[in-house]
């Protein structure tokens, strides 16, 4: 594998009920992009929308970090119902094969998936969640991939952490610009940790106080 490179998917939710945050997301990922371009070493992007009438459409793939462009309204145009277990499975089993495919010693070392949702899963019908219960196990014991999960909803939350996603890699946030904006710096923060060898696995702790207005919610 090639140590100094990490490759980044985003799953990023564009149902109808993101409109309301649309602007909100389109900057706070703008803002994570950009200091993910300035990490050093080498390092991809997968970026990938998902909604009921598309459950998995790639805008990037593995492009090369400094190369992704930014979101803008005409390319995150929120829409449709929430196939989150759809959505997940096929992000899953595409990395999985994108990477089989390459080289051993071109490989990256690090893999990190985010998805990012504010709704539960209500429109899927390819996979279950014990379907991407085993997916992300057998993902994190084979191949050490971190698994990352932001969500508006606190069912979403507890069905990602009983699916695998570890806790202190989960966080949610309330649907207005400061926790929107706040949960992306705390992604920015935890990933650029994690791929400059501070940390061995993405932690998203956040600022107390978006801790302590979560706890209020």
């Amino acid at each position: 594998m090639r140590s100094d490179y990490t490759h980044i998917s985003v799953l990023l939710d564009r149902t109808g009920s993101m409109e309301t945050i649309r602007d909100d997301t389109i900057g706070g990922f703008n803002s994570f992009l950009e200091q993910q371009k300035g990490l050093p070493g080498f390092s991809t992007m997968t970026l990938a929308q998902f909604d009921s009438q598309n459950p998995y459409e790639v805008i990037h793939d593995f492009r090369i970090m400094s190369e992704v462009m930014p979101l803008t309204r005409d390319t995150f145009v929120p829409r449709a119902s929430t196939p989150l277990y759809d959505a997940m499975g096929k992000a899953i089993i595409d990395l999985d094969d994108r990477l089989r495919k390459m080289p051993e010693a071109t490989r990256p070392a690090r893999v990190v998936v985010v998805i990012v949702t504010d709704g539960q899963e209500n429109a899927s019908s390819e996979f279950s969640k014990s379907q991407i219960t085993k997916m992300i196990e057998a993902k994190k014991k084979e191949l050490d991939w971190q698994f990352v999960f932001l969500s508006a909803d606190l069912d979403a939350m507890a069905d990602a952490i009983s699916s695998g996603v570890k806790s202190n890699a989960a966080r949610s946030f309330t649907k207005d610009r400061d926790g929107v904006s706040e949960v992306w710096k705390c992604l920015s923060v935890g990933v650029a940790q994690f791929c400059c060898n501070q940390v061995k696995e993405v932690t998203l702790e956040g600022s107390e106080a978006e801790k302590e207005k979560n706890k209020s919610r």
